[in-house]
C-alpha cells in the first residue's frame, strides 16, 4: 500500500509533463471530503490517504506518497441534479435567486456561469421546480463552492491582475458567524405567469 500524506493543490508547482505521466485516481464528493480514506489508482495500486484534518481533495489536485510517487485526482461522476433558468421565459437572475434559497438552506452548490449543482434531493427539486426553474437529474463531477472563509483553495476569491494576494477583505458584519445585514442590489422583476402564458414548467 502507499500511503499518502501530501496534497498539491491543483499539482501546483508541478511541470504539466509531470502530471500527463501521473497515475490517477477517481474519487465521489463524499469521499474527496474526507481527510483519511482508502482508494486504488489507475494502476491498480492501494492507497492509503492520512490528510490533515479539514482538508477537502477537489479534482485536479495532486496526491503525493511518502515515497514521492503522484497521483492526480480526478472528480469521479456522480448522480446530481442541474438547475437552469427556463429557457423561455427565464433570467439569469433566477439563478441567483434559486442559489440564494438554497444557501439559505445550507445545500452545497457548484456554481457555473449558466447553471447550478447540488446533490439528488427530490424535496429541494420541488421547490426549485415552484420557482420555474428547469432541474435535470443527471451524472456529473461535483465541485461545490467552498466557504467564504474557508481555508485551503478551490472555488475561492480569483486573484486578477492588479489584485494584491496579500491584501485583506472586510468581512460582513456576522452573527455567530452568519452573514447579517447584507444589502440585495434591485434587479427586474422575474417573469410572471398570468393567463394565457401557455408555458408549463412543472414538466421539466
Amino acid at each position: 500500500m502507499l500511503t499518502v500524506n501530501k496534497l498539491l493543490p491543483q499539482g501546483q508547482g508541478l511541470a504539466s509533463v509531470l502530471l500527463k505521466r501521473a497515475a490517477t485516481v477517481e474519487l465521489d464528493w463524499d469521499v474527496r471530503q474526507k481527510s483519511r480514506f482508502d482508494a486504488i489508482d489507475s494502476q491498480g495500486r492501494q492507497l492509503g490517504i492520512f490528510l490533515p484534518r479539514g482538508t477537502v481533495v477537489r479534482g485536479g489536485d495532486v496526491l503525493v506518497a511518502e515515497d514521492g510517487t503522484m497521483i492526480r485526482v480526478l472528480a469521479a461522476a456522480q448522480p446530481v441534479l442541474r438547475i437552469t433558468p427556463c429557457s423561455e421565459h427565464g433570467s439569469p437572475f433566477d439563478l441567483t435567486r434559486a442559489a440564494y434559497h438554497l444557501g439559505n438552506r445550507h445545500v452545497q452548490i457548484e456554481l457555473q456561469p449558466d447553471h447550478l449543482k447540488i446533490e439528488p434531493d427530490h424535496v429541494l427539486a420541488d421547490m426549485l421546480r415552484a420557482m420555474h426553474m428547469t432541474v435535470e437529474a443527471i451524472e456529473d463531477s461535483f465541485e461545490p463552492e467552498g466557504g467564504a472563509y474557508a481555508s485551503g483553495h478551490g472555488h475561492g476569491h480569483a486573484h486578477g491582475p492588479g489584485c494584491n494576494p496579500g491584501h485583506e477583505h472586510t468581512p460582513a458584519a456576522t452573527n455567530r458567524g452568519k452573514p447579517i445585514g447584507i444589502a440585495i442590489k434591485s434587479a427586474p422583476a422575474p417573469h410572471v405567469h398570468g393567463p394565457g402564458c401557455g408555458h408549463d414548467h412543472h414538466d421539466h
